[in-house]
């Protein structure tokens, strides 16, 4: 029997508007390691372990699977529908004029829901690529961030919040210089944003300036993300469950490793969205939100460990004429074209 973790118990986040979510929530992001059905257990087992809040999106190709757990979870009582906040995201082939409501509608209609309670823009451009292609694959039509492009988009998600089909919208993968560009356009603010966050790339830059707006930091690979597409990995990349720092730590607290990059996340202030289909996993994760936290030495040694080493580079979505991956990703305080 799944072991039970009051939620009551959970930290709360605080949105712009004084809503209250969970200090942490389960990705569903299954890579290309496990299936449909595996990722929609876990869901199953994490509502009963006690979670509230899950990160899901059209191009994990798992949604309905997921929605058929949230709709027995109903069912069964075992939560309501306010109960839950649920995240999902619009993939980069439905930017176009009126497909943002399509893409919007097609996840609720998976996830068997009326609402959404936050939709992201999951990329800050409409640069498709096909679902499991290489690293160094390109497509032609790729285009580099335009802010005309990307607040069509955006005007599309605002519309969805006057529908009453989500109750906030959000952006993912942004740069200060983007968000500079299309935070003065923007009529409804993004109430929350993902990006990569782990002890190695913690962005400092990106997420003060986040927090600053009165915007909810949202941390994707909070540890790392072994299970990530193999096109996403580099002989460079650092993993951060194998940092000197991290491992001393986690040896003076009893733990794993993985748990001490979930305790650095949540004291530091962003919402973690770690995954896992193994139950004492997932419910490892959510337990060590309530119990035994950092000293303010341990939490200074890993703001010290950070490495600047992005694991996501997004190198699929380059566009014919850039140079690298580096170029989605404004090194240089400008916006790159």
């Amino acid at each position: 029997m799944t072991i039970q973790i009051d939620p009551s118990l959970i930290p709360q986040r605080t949105l712009s508007d004084g809503t209250k979510i969970p200090c942490i929530g389960m990705g569903t992001f299954g890579s290309d390691r496990f299936t449909p059905e595996q990722i929609s257990a876990a869901v199953a087992g994490a509502i009963e372990a006690g979670y509230r809040l899950f990160d899901c999106a059209a191009v994990y190709g798992n949604e309905d699977k997921i929605g058929a757990v949230f709709q027995a979870a109903f069912d069964k009582g075992t939560v309501k529908r306010e109960d839950l906040f649920i995240m999902t995201k619009v993939w980069n082939d439905m930017h176009g004029r009126g497909d943002v409501l399509l893409s919007c509608a097609k996840s609720l209609k998976d996830l068997r829901l009326d609402y959404v309670d936050l939709f992201f823009v999951h990329w800050p451009f409409a640069n498709y690529h096909a679902p499991g292609c290489s690293g160094d694959a390109r497509n032609p039509d790729s285009k580099p961030f335009s802010v005309d492009r990307f607040m069509s988009t955006w005007r599309q998600c605002e519309r969805l919040v006057d529908m009453g089909l989500v109750r906030y919208i959000g952006m993912s993968s942004m740069t200060i210089p983007k968000l500079e560009a299309v935070l003065p356009l923007c009529r409804i603010a993004p109430a929350a944003i993902e990006m990569e966050l782990h002890p190695s790339f913690q962005q400092p830059e990106l997420f003060q300036y986040i927090v600053n707006k009165g915007i909810l930091p949202i941390g994707f690979c909070p540890i790392g993300s072994p299970t990530r597409p193999d096109r996403d990995k580099t002989p460079d990349d650092v993993v951060d469950i194998q940092m000197p720092e991290i491992v001393e730590i986690a040896k003076a607290h009893g733990v794993h490793p993985a748990v001490i990059c979930l305790k650095w996340a949540v004291q530091r202030g962003q919402v973690p969205i770690p995954f896992s289909i193994y139950e004492n996993e997932y419910v490892s994760n959510l337990r060590c939100t309530i119990e035994d936290p950092l000293t303010e030495s341990e939490m200074e040694m890993i703001r010290h460990a950070d490495k600047n080493c992005r694991l996501i580079k997004g190198q699929v979505f380059l566009w014919e004429g850039a140079k690298g991956w580096e170029d989605l990703w404004d090194l240089d305080g400008t916006i790159t074209k």
